[in-house]
C-alpha cells in the first residue's frame, strides 16, 4: 500500500487503517505499507525506516510520538 491514507480525510483514513488491521489480525495477511504518516505507521507491527534508499532502522511498531521522533531525525 503506497500512502494509503495520503489524500483521505481523517475519518476515511482511520476506516482504511482499520480494514488493513483486520486483514492482518483476522485473515493472517501481510501488508507492506509505505507512508510518511506517523499515525498510519503506528498501526504497524513493524516499522522499517529508509533514508536515501537504505534501511537505517528496523524495529517493532511504536507510538505516534516515537515514530515521529525518528522521522524528524532522518529528515
Amino acid at each position: 500500500a503506497d500512502e494509503p491514507t495520503g489524500n483521505l480525510d481523517s475519518k476515511t483514513s482511520q476506516d482504511v487503517l482499520q480494514v488493513m488491521r483486520k486483514a492482518v489480525d483476522d485473515l493472517d495477511q501481510t501488508i507492506i505499507m509505505v507512508t510518511h504518516d506517523a499515525r498510519a505507521a503506528a498501526e504497524a507491527d513493524r516499522v522499517v525506516y529508509l533514508a536515501d534508499g537504505k534501511v537505517v532502522r528496523d524495529e517493532g511498531g511504536g507510538s505516534v510520538d516515537a515514530i515521529w521522533d525518528v522521522m524528524k531525525v532522518l529528515q
